[in-house]
């Protein structure tokens, strides 16, 4: 398996934590804070430094209070895999 940094589906999945943080109304730190981690660590998650394990990510929707969004950001990545390259 190919590694995943910094291709179109990265890309797509920081951007969506990105706004679910927003859409939260959450700061950087704000999230930081309820994750235990410091800003720099949802930073580079949002400047694509970053990938998060699949454990962080379900912390960070449950952190969003986003939990209904997780099966729509999963079906979106999974249907650009299936995208022939």
């Amino acid at each position: 398996m190919t590694k995943t940094l910094r291709t179109p589906e990265h890309v797509y999945l920081c951007q969506r934590l990105r706004q679910v943080r927003l859409d939260a109304g959450l700061t950087q730190a704000d999230l930081a804070e309820r994750l235990g981690k410091p800003q720099s660590f949802v930073a580079k998650v949002e400047t694509r430094e970053r990938r998060l394990d699949v454990i962080e990510f379900a912390k960070w929707m449950v952190a969003c209070d986003a939990l209904e969004l997780v099966a729509a950001t999963v079906a979106a990545i999974a249907e650009n895999l299936d995208q022939p390259e």
